[in-house]
């Protein structure tokens, strides 16, 4: 190599910051609060000849990493091939279609070249996830659809900016097809903005190195990461690792749907093999192939975080195709779930195949929902339509060092539940209740974070609710003998009757009034390790916060605590431990 060390890791974090600026600018400039409050978006920077991921901003959602890049390499082949019209300076592509390298229809990838002495050195992508796309429900959240077009509109990749100008009819028929079109138009310019901020960044940086050493960096970065990548994976003993993560229901027929993993060790190579998991399904909950190896990515990130965010980083990860599964979608299956909950279900999977020969590396299971709820209906007062979109966190599993974080995001990214405030300033509703959800962390040596208890009330109006959320049949699984996190529950009150989804975590098109309202409890984490070798004094000062009850202390980590909130008896709780209370 002829790079020095320290010209190397300048250029690598000048390439990060890249990425970084992108996503700041995406945020601070956008209109919906799902982007500009939440972070649900994701910029990165792809290579030219094969799509693969160079750099992505460490603010973007993981599950975005791997799904970018087949995007872009599907771009680029289309282009090469005719099907996609070839690009010019200052041209942005459009694309959302699933089964070309995508996750759900909403959320919206665009992509620029980045030209240097009128070649195309690099793409500048980014994904934004659009409030609303149409379709059957407000949201695009359908738990019901048996078919993509009930989904939403599903676009191929097309110039949106052609030449840096929007093409007005192109964005009309955008507009036509989805819900409140007046105010997507902030989004849009804000994601456009973004790949600009990109190029003027990116430039700047070339101008510095020159093009020769910055290329000659991205190859030698790519090639570390994969090194990287192998030497972590060293430490996994050679064998073959099985687990079983299973979705609640396809929101179609209530029945649940496994997915089995077998990883095999080999040659500092992981093979990741889902043969034998449930078939293609009739609902939503389908995955496509870009979310599926994304999922294990992602999963694998979260297990080896120092390894460099690239394309390198994936070489040594063998995922055998899922075809005949639901994990290998294929068009028209509805897919909206895929991204947003069974990615989730993806990652749990390796986690809990992984933990028994990575124990000081991997978690129990986390909520692993996104907690998708979509309300759609008119607001009088303001005398205009609305879509608000609400995702929520939960609890992180406990791990080998200490217990599990409450109401954290989603396993798939760092996006956030936008501020209560924001929300009831934008929409027609009222929180009455937004807590953590006491008691909800699987118990374990280190126990489960706990997840989040959430009310709110149609203030005004009429509207229609719709769920896509997960791990409402089962917990998140403990680990090393650790309990399962209590599993998402969700109430809705129509007149002041309770309903509760038949899918338990499903449901769409639900009528709301003003004064009627929606319950989420969110799922704690997963337990690591047995309960009964939890510290006593941690048992005790969960009690005294409020966050297990004395009978509960005493059932899950056989620990007694009088009323007062202190231990007693210590003979007596050994002998409870002793009897595996």
């Amino acid at each position: 190599m002829s790079l020095d060390p320290i010209t190397l890791s300048v250029i690598q974090a000048g390439l990060q910051q890249v990425c970084d600026e992108m996503d700041l600018s995406f945020s601070r400039a956008a209109f919906s609060p799902v982007i500009a409050e939440a972070n649900d978006r994701s910029d990165g920077i792809y290579s030219a000849v094969d799509g693969a991921l160079i750099a992505q901003g460490a603010g973007g959602l993981p599950v975005f990493v791997g799904t970018m890049q087949y995007s872009t390499r599907v771009l680029i082949e289309m282009i090469a091939a005719g099907r996609a019209a070839a690009p010019q300076p200052d041209d942005i592509y459009i694309v959302n279609d699933p089964y070309l390298g995508g996750t759900h229809l909403m959320d919206v990838r665009f992509a620029r070249p980045f030209y240097r002495d009128g070649e195309i050195f690099c793409w500048l992508s980014n994904t934004g996830h659009w409030p609303d796309i149409g379709g059957s429900v407000p949201g695009g959240f359908s738990a019901s659809a048996t078919a993509v077009e009930q989904e939403g509109l599903r676009l191929p990749p097309v110039r949106l900016f052609k030449q840096g100008v929007l093409d007005e009819e192109l964005y009309a028929v955008i507009c036509s097809n989805i819900r409140v079109p007046e105010q997507r138009i902030g989004d849009v310019k804000a994601q456009a903005a973004a790949l600009m901020v990109g190029e003027e960044r990116l430039t700047a940086l070339l101008d510095r190195y020159g093009d020769a050493v910055v290329r000659e960096a991205i190859g030698e970065l790519r090639l570390r990461a994969a090194q990287q990548m192998r030497a972590c994976i060293g430490a996994i003993p050679d064998g073959r690792y099985e687990s079983v993560a299973w979705v609640d229901s396809d929101g179609v027929i209530n029945e649940p749907l496994a997915i089995r993993l077998a990883i095999t060790k080999s040659d500092n190579r992981l093979t990741f093999d889902f043969a034998g998991s449930s078939p293609p399904c009739a609902g939503p909950m389908n995955s496509v192939l870009a979310t599926t190896l994304s999922s294990v990515y992602l999963a694998m990130r979260h297990i080896f975080p120092e390894v460099p965010i690239s394309a390198g980083a994936f070489e040594p990860l063998n995922v055998i195709t899922p075809e005949g599964t639901f994990l290998d979608a294929q068009y028209p299956r509805p897919v909206s779930g895929c991204a947003a909950e069974v990615s989730q279900r993806i990652a749990e999977a390796v986690f809990a195949a992984l933990v028994g020969v990575l124990p000081d590396r991997v978690t129990a299971a986390p909520a692993g929902t996104s907690g998708n709820f979509a309300l759609g209906g008119h607001d009088p007062d303001r005398d205009r339509d609305f879509v608000m979109y609400q995702l929520s966190g939960g609890g992180y599993g406990g791990n080998n060092d200490h217990d599990g974080l409450s109401n954290g995001c989603s396993t798939i990214g760092i996006s956030k539940a936008p501020p209560v405030e924001i929300m009831e300033q934008a929409f027609p509703v009222l929180y009455r209740r937004y807590a953590l959800r006491e008691g909800s962390g699987g118990a374990g040596r280190h126990r489960g974070g706990f997840g989040l208890d959430y009310e709110l009330e149609l203030r005004r109006g009429d509207a229609r609710a719709s769920f896509v959320m997960d791990h409402g049949r089962f917990g998140p699984q403990g680990a090393l003998g650790g309990g399962d996190g209590a599993p998402n529950e969700v109430t809705v009150w129509r007149g002041g009757k309770a309903h509760t989804p038949d899918h338990l975590s499903k449901e769409q098109d639900i009528p709301l009034a003003a004064g009627d309202r929606v319950r989420v409890r969110t799922p704690g984490g997963g337990g690591y390790g047995d309960p009964l070798t939890r510290d006593p004094a941690l048992v005790l000062k969960d009690v005294r916060l409020g966050r297990y009850t004395a009978d509960e202390a005493r059932d899950l980590f056989g620990v007694i605590v009088d009323e007062r909130g202190l231990t007693v008896d210590e003979a007596a709780t050994e002998a409870l431990r002793s009897a595996g209370a």
